[in-house]
């Protein structure tokens, strides 16, 4: 019987971590391992975790879900795992839920995914799939094209071996798009989803439209700064991928003007940086360093920003196009 690991990241969410375990613990169809990548928690998850039979894990500086899940999957698959399974702190997979996924008889060069549903209402999806709202909507038990990394994942080790695993310089958002497009479009491998394998996640509560606070907005850096680099893996053509970037930081300039509240101008300015960096293929800023930039007294503004990089953007940009493409699908 293949040997299947599931693989769980977390930080500073020790209930929701208990809660996921235990549903891991309680799966109809044991589970040969267990693997909890602790990104530097400090709400007492790693005394929580040595005092926890039958589990590894492993803590690391908080290097972000990228780093936790580049970790996990890297140390699955060196451990010699046929399946990984993964999956954030905060999801609960049903209790027959790798059960069904092994039902399913998956094919070591497909990706799988459960099908992840709110944890509240327990049937609709979180997430667009397949164009389907509800698992009642949905007839069989395999939805082709679709699927939701890192929420009930299951990753056979030949994908590992092709792809490589996600990229750690992410450090938050985009680096499960990155990777599920590396996987997907530049490989070639299918991608379904398994209805009767249920992964319950919060529903995303994420808009645009919603007012965040600009002191406070690290994330926002590597929302944008990642979005470049996922479509870039999206499309092979480098003018594509540039041109659909261009068009998103155009929508994020333009809904930050329509709903933003507080400090619109300064928002409009911070597009500047991440999206300089993108260009630059720096990936060298931490949430630390954003939060200092961003309550320090230099304030990002609009006008300041265009002055600051318009000339590096378009250097950059050009040399994108120059540059040779050195990351191929093996690279993570």
């Amino acid at each position: 019987m293949d040997k299947v690991i599931a693989v769980v990241v977390t930080y500073n969410r020790l209930a929701l971590l208990a809660e996921c375990i235990t549903a891991l613990r309680n799966q109809s169809r044991p589970l040969d391992a267990i693997l909890v990548i602790n990104n530097g928690s400090t709400d007492g998850t790693e005394a929580w975790l040595r005092d926890q039979p039958g589990i590894s894990y492993y803590t690391q500086k908080n290097i972000g879900g990228a780093g936790g899940f580049s970790t996990a999957i890297k140390m699955g698959f060196e451990q010699g795992y046929e399946w990984i399974w993964c999956m954030d702190d905060d999801g609960t997979p049903k209790e027959d839920a790798l059960e069904n996924l092994l039902q399913a008889e998956p094919n070591e060069l497909t990706l799988m995914n459960c099908a992840v549903i709110d944890k509240n209402d327990r049937k609709s999806f979180v997430w667009n799939t397949g164009g389907f709202k509800t698992l009642d909507e949905v007839k069989g038990n395999i939805i082709e094209g679709i699927g939701h990394p890192f929420n009930g994942t299951f990753i056979n080790r030949r994908i590992i071996e092709r792809v490589g695993v996600p990229k750690a310089k992410f450090f938050l958002w985009g680096d499960e798009t990155e990777y599920y497009y590396r996987i997907v479009r530049i490989n070639k491998i299918p991608v379904c989803t398994v209805a009767s394998s249920i992964h319950y996640h919060p529903a995303t509560a994420f808009s645009l439209k919603k007012d965040w606070d600009y002191t406070t907005g690290w994330k926002m850096y590597f929302y944008i700064r990642n979005r470049f680099h996922i479509q870039q893996t999206k499309f092979s053509n480098k003018f594509l991928a540039l041109l659909h970037y261009s068009c998103f930081l155009v929508a994020f300039a333009g809904l930050t003007l329509l709903f933003q509240k507080t400090d619109k101008m300064k928002k409009l300015g911070f597009i500047m940086w991440p999206a300089v960096d993108a260009f630059n293929h720096n990936f060298e800023a931490s949430p630390a360093h954003i939060l200092e930039k961003l309550k320090s007294d230099e304030t990002i503004n609009l006008s300041g920003s265009l002055n600051k990089y318009l000339k590096s953007s378009w250097l950059s940009i050009f040399a994108s196009f120059s540059a040779p493409r050195t990351e191929r699908a093996a690279n993570a």
